[in-house]
Parts: C-alpha cells; sequence; structure tokens
C-alpha cells in the first residue's frame, strides 16, 4: 500500500520506518526542513536503537522517503497516518492538540478523493468526532474522508521492536470499510500473530492514557512501598520481586527509585487526570493526581538526602551522572535526574552532569549546569556522585578509577543503577532514597519508634 506518515518525530519517523519495513511504500511529511533533508539521507534527529538502519535501508531502495508538502502527500495516498506531537498544555494541565488540529486543517484542502485519516498521535476522548467534521468540511472529498483511531504503544528505546512486534494493535474505526484498510495496513503483522483489537473511536483514544496510567501508578505504588521500606528495614526489591512474580501484577514498572518521567507517563496522568475531573469522575481524578504527586515527590527526596548527607550545599560539588529520563534513550523530556540537578544548583552546590547520549539536550534545557565529557571527568573534585539514569556503563563503572578524582567517596544512587557492594568494598560510602540489605544507610525503626505508634 501508499501511505503517508504526517508528523516525523519519534513516533512519526519510527513508524514511517516500519511501515515500509514491513513492505508499504511510505511518504514521511514533515514542517521542519532540516529534519526533512536529515531523514532522508537515511538519519533520524534522535536516538532511537535500530531505527537509522531502517532509514538508511528504505530511504535507498526507494520505498521511504519524506517531504513536507502536504499537496504531495494527499497526492501520493490515501491512507493518512497522523503522528504529530500533543505535548502537555503550558499549565501543565490537558493535552495541546493545536498540532493535530493544524496538520488536519493544513490537509483537508488538498483530500480530492477518498481516503482514512488514522489518528496515531495521544488524544482525549472526543477528539476523533471534532476531526472528522473538520475534514468533512474542509476536504473537496466531504463525507468519503474517514477517521480512524490507532493509538501508538512505544517505549522509548525499544520503539522499532514494540512497532514491529507489537503486544496488540488497537484501532477504533467508523465503519467495514475504514476497518478492512487498517487490516491490509497491519496485515504482515496480524498474520504474524500479532492481536488486532478493533473498536470505536472513543474507546481507542482512551486506551492509550489508561495504559500509561496504569503503568504510571505501578511506579509510584512501589516508591511509596519503598517509603515504608524505609521505616521498617523492609528490603524494597525483594518486595518487588516478589510481588512481581504474581501474574496478574508484573514485576515491569515495579522498579524503587526517582519515578517516571519523559515525553509520554507525565503528560497521560495529568492529562487523563483533567479529564476525568471534567467529565466528573472525581474519583478517577483524585487518584491520578495521587500518582503524579507521589512520583513528583521521589525528586525532592533525593535533594533532601543529598543535602542530609553533604550538610551545606552552597561549595559542594556534585557529579551527576545521567540526564536521559531513562536509559536507551537521549531524551530529556521531564527528566526527574535534570530536575534533581536543577534544584541542588539553584540550592548552591555546583553540579556537573554527563551522560552517555543525552549531554547535548540536557545542554539545551538546562544551559546553567555544567557538563563533563565522561563520568570521569564529571566526578573531578566531587564531594558526592549522583547517578540519576540507569545506564550500563554507570554499572560497570570501576570504583578505584572513580576513587582517583573525587574529594569525598560518596555515592548516593537514586535509581537502582549500580552494585553498592564493589563501591562499598573500595571505602565508599553508598546511600539511596530506598533502603535495602545493600544500602543501608537509613537505619531501619522498631516499632515503638515508627511512625503512628503511640510512643513519645
Amino acid at each position: 500500500m501508499r501511505l503517508t506518515v504526517i508528523g516525523c518525530g519519534h513516533l512519526g519517523a519510527t513508524h514511517a520506518a516500519c511501515m515500509a519495513e514491513i513492505g508499504h511504500e511510505v511518504l514521511g511529511v514533515d514542517v521542519d526542513e532540516g529534519k526533512v533533508d536529515l531523514l532522508n539521507s537515511g538519519r533520524a534527529w534522535f536516538m532511537e536503537p535500530g531505527l537509522d538502519e531502517l532509514l538508511s535501508r528504505h530511504t535507498r531502495n526507494g520505498r521511504l522517503r519524506f517531504t513536507s508538502s502536504l499537496e504531495e502527500a494527499a497526492a501520493f495516498g490515501t491512507v493518512h497516518f497522523l503522528g504529530v506531537g500533543t505535548p502537555s498544555l503550558p499549565d501543565g494541565d490537558g493535552y495541546d492538540l493545536s498540532q493535530v488540529y493544524g496538520a488536519v486543517a493544513a490537509l483537508a484542502p488538498h483530500l480530492t478523493r477518498p481516503a482514512l485519516v488514522i489518528g496515531k498521535s495521544t488524544v482525549p476522548p472526543g477528539t476523533t468526532g471534532r476531526l472528522v467534521r473538520e475534514l468533512r468540511t474542509g476536504a473537496p472529498a466531504g463525507d468519503a474522508v474517514e477517521v480512524a483511531w490507532n493509538p501508538e504503544f512505544l517505549r522509548e528505546g525499544h520503539a522499532v521492536g514494540d512497532t514491529l512486534r507489537p503486544d496488540r494493535i488497537v484501532v477504533g474505526v467508523p465503519g467495514m470499510a475504514a476497518e478492512a484498510t487498517v487490516r491490509e495496513v497491519y496485515r504482515p503483522l496480524t498474520e504474524a500473530g500479532v492481536p488486532l483489537v478493533v473498536t470505536d473511536a472513543v474507546t481507542a483514544e482512551l486506551v492509550k492514557g489508561a495504559a500509561n496510567a496504569f503503568l504510571a501508578a505501578k511506579v509510584s505504588f512501589i516508591n511509596a512501598m519503598a517509603d515504608i521500606c524505609a521505616w521498617t528495614g523492609a528490603d524494597v526489591a525483594v518486595l518487588a520481586d516478589a510481588v512481581g512474580m504474581d501474574q496478574r501484577i508484573g514485576r515491569a514498572f515495579l522498579t524503587a527509585g526517582l519515578g517516571y518521567g519523559g515525553g509520554c507517563l507525565p503528560k497521560d496522568v495529568r492529562g487523563l487526570a483533567q479529564f476525568a475531573g471534567t467529565a466528573g469522575a472525581k474519583g478517577a481524578a483524585d487518584l491520578l493526581l495521587l500518582v503524579d504527586e507521589i512520583n513528583s515527590g521521589r525528586r525532592q527526596q533525593v535533594v533532601e538526602l543529598t543535602a542530609g548527607l553533604l550538610g551545606q550545599l552552597p561549595g559542594k560539588r556534585i557529579a551527576l551522572w545521567g540526564a536521559a529520563f531513562k536509559p536507551g534513550t537521549d531524551d530529556v523530556r521531564d527528566s526527574p535526574g535534570l530536575d534533581v540537578a536543577d534544584r541542588l544548583a539553584r540550592l548552591g552546590a555546583e553540579v556537573v552532569v554527563y551522560d552517555p547520549q543525552a549531554t547535548g539536550n540536557a545542554l539545551v534545557a538546562f544551559p546553567h549546569l555544567r557538563y563533563g565529557d565522561s563520568a570521569v571527568a564529571a566526578a573531578h573534585e566531587a564531594d558526592a556522585v549522583l547517578v540519576v539514569t540507569a545506564w550500563p556503563e554507570f554499572a560497570a563503572m570501576d570504583p578505584a578509577a572513580v576513587t582517583a578524582v573525587v574529594r569525598r567517596p560518596l555515592l548516593i544512587d537514586a535509581c537502582q543503577g549500580t552494585n553498592p557492594r564493589p563501591w562499598r568494598a573500595t571505602g565508599w560510602t553508598v546511600a539511596a532514597p530506598f533502603p535495602t540489605p545493600d544500602y543501608p544507610e537509613r537505619s531501619p525503626v522498631t516499632p515503638d519508634t515508627a511512625p503512628g505508634s503511640h510512643q513519645g
């Protein structure tokens, strides 16, 4: 089939390359000429493992190319995927849908024949209905233009695999003709055993936000359990393993630490909470706001732990290992680690950041911080090394090499990104906001002194 993908960011560029990989002819569309030129050269403008290989292969064989012309896109195909961004609104509540409506308004005048627009962006329920009205008013083809919704479930750092081997494909369709088109698009994947869930548009719109909100709730839950472990002396890592063995729960997203960040979970939790509030679902809104509150609170806990170990922060130098919101990506959107770095810097500490992939993006987002060329360079004369992103490089670091350059051998692991034993054996003090037998610096309490006890 001949498909277009409108919006070639993290979602759109990956989707375009993967649709070419499964056999379609694909034309990607983006308003940024620089990104179009880079993509046509076979490279992405962001880090995503495996993506450059697909881009290079299919731009060379002619199955994939990119343009900035929506007129060209409308002439090229009759199936148009919509993958533009839907960031949070400036106040943090709800989705900014301006790119979605802008793309549809720009595409509509060029739709002179029957077409199917398939939305992939994360949107609140009801968006499809509004787009249908706008397309049928603005497109020359009128009622012959249909809209379906097909949410993505991509994990940054695994987006190629998640597109080519997804757990499921969900699509909300207006009727049998649109369903037949979608089934043909995804036939190579469904024939390989990928389940296809066909539903209405509103349900499909809601699925993505609901899935991310549930995953976010798991992250906040285990961090809440980590606080209980801090008071009782329990081992939160073993607790997570034991709970995760329950097949109804699973181990994924049960790692205590700094909490979630990035461009999806924070946005979707807050967006769904805002929608629930306007829809009158107060209980759901309260639950989601509490999930977000617990998650956000982890960052201040790490700041307070660091300040407590170092004393007065002015004059102290802190090496911060990590900038990406998680390993395997260069994305620093809502990075918990950089938020911690910013808070420490505002309290007077000199923070030097190192990340294997995300330093460039971090420098743009937080230009007032200092940056090192390597983990060891960032740790030069540091009073503490703070690990905030669990990159394999940090787990494999030789403590002796770092000992030689620091002012004080203090390691604070905020993300379970290191093995504390070799560090402690080398003379380091190791601390964390989730005390376990490996991170015992915060003394457990006895029942007599636990919070809520009746002892004075």
